[in-house]
């Protein structure tokens, strides 16, 4: 059986499995024959930390094929009465944080590019609503293509990443700390399956702008129980006055590539979903049938600044619904016990990375909900400690954060992780 034959047969199995431990199995085998036919004959051109590329000899189709986890040690404590001399209730545990496969490139045209990129780890894949995932796995993250159809202007269709807060733009395997902040776990847009349109153009010598737009379906990835709402619209714009940053750092944590002049990044998105059937628009809780559905509108802006390994970013998200109010009704006018989770909140962190690689970073997030039903205040201060070893396919990071909490018990949390990627 060729090459190809062989990944038509894995594909078609894993699209039939309903196993989650087979799937990943068979995505293992599917990237190992990948591996075997197609680029080990090229590891001579092989950089650590760039993929494995093959090119095909007409030059009509390309893939680079890359392998990321992060082992990760996490330990908690709760802070009674926010007294320091009162620390306890400690938990602690090693997961594998994330476990990625990706493959991209370009087919048919250098101006017709690929990504698609699955995820393997428990913590990956686990999902609420089995239905609505066609009780399968969860396991597509990337899957899309994108036409450089004139000049500045490209086409996205498929599932990607939409256009919203800078942080959950960047790679989580670029991040300048442990994890994402609280502004992203509860504000996020993460993924939706849909289209979207991109112009990006240098204005003068050095003046680059970016700007996109969006039509996707709104419920987030890997949902085929179709449409449960409404339709969900995404806008950017973007600008770069100083001129472009080195190998896209302007969505890369930490300043690892030295920007020998300062470089700034400055957006705006706006972001609305109409008929939301989860509780964080395109992540969390779904609703159940007998609610009457609202539109959710997200304002995003943030920065990114970089000069001689100093980085600092910024961000502020403020979410409402369509009636200032973020409690459900069912269908009689009765107040359930569900609601969306809307307010504000702004994330800082910058960092400094000394010229042997070891960086010093600092965080604070601020979240402000609609209301203390909804969740209450929270302050997260974070300092963060990192060692790039190969930029950000090998590198070691810790850190130790404080969560002031507004009604209960503050929170201290230590972290360990290990990210490695070829």
């Amino acid at each position: 059986m060729n090459v190809i034959n062989s990944l038509i047969f894995i594909t078609s199995t894993v699209m039939k499995n309903k196993n989650m431990k087979n799937i990943k199995v068979l995505l293992i085998l599917w990237f190992a024959i990948v591996l075997n036919n197609t680029v080990f004959s090229q590891l001579s051109d092989y950089t650590f930390g760039e993929g494995l590329t093959y090119k095909a000899k007409d030059s009509s189709f390309s893939m680079n094929a890359s392998v990321r986890f992060q082992t990760l040690f996490i330990s908690d404590w709760s802070v009674r009465n926010d007294d320091f001399n009162n620390i306890g209730d400690l938990s602690s545990n090693f997961l594998i944080r994330r476990a990625r496969v990706k493959f991209d490139g370009f087919a048919y045209s250098p101006k017709l590019k690929y990504k698609i990129e699955l995820a393997l780890a428990n913590r990956d894949t686990d999902h609420s609503g089995e239905s609505y995932y066609g009780e399968g796995g969860n396991i597509v993250l990337d899957a899309y293509l994108k036409w450089n159809f004139y000049k500045p202007f490209s086409l996205k269709v498929g599932q990607f990443k939409l256009a919203g807060n800078r942080e959950r733009l960047l790679s989580s395997a670029n991040l300048q700390f442990v994890d994402r902040s609280l502004l992203n776990s509860r504000f996020t847009l993460d993924r939706d399956i849909g289209a979207s349109l991109h112009f990006d153009k240098t204005l003068g010598d050095q003046f680059g702008i970016e700007l996109s737009a969006a039509f996707t379906q709104g419920e987030g990835r890997n949902i085929i129980s179709g449409n449960l709402g409404g339709y969900q619209t995404t806008f950017k714009a973007e600008i770069m006055p100083f001129g472009q940053f080195k190998n896209g750092g302007a969505y890369v944590g930490a300043d690892v590539y030295r920007e020998e002049t300062p470089k700034l990044a400055y957006a705006i998105a706006f972001d609305k979903n109409t008929g939301v059937s989860r509780s964080r628009g395109n992540t969390g809780l779904f609703f159940p049938n007998n609610v009457v559905l609202k539109d959710l509108m997200t304002i995003y802006t943030d920065l990114m600044f970089k000069y001689n390994g100093f980085s600092l970013m910024g961000e502020y998200v403020y979410r409402k619904t369509s009636d200032n109010n973020p409690r459900i009704f069912d269908n009689n006018g009765a107040m359930t016990i569900y609601s969306y989770f809307t307010g504000s909140a702004v994330n800082l962190q910058s960092g400094y990375l000394f010229k042997n690689n070891f960086e010093v970073s600092l965080r604070y997030t601020a979240l402000r909900p609609y209301s203390a039903t909804i969740s209450p205040n929270l302050n997260h201060y974070l300092i963060g400690f990192s060692k790039y070893i190969k930029n950000h396919s090998l590198k070691v990071q810790t850190d130790l954060g404080y969560l002031e909490n507004e009604f209960f018990d503050d929170g201290l949390t230590w972290r360990m992780q290990i990210e490695f990627g070829f």
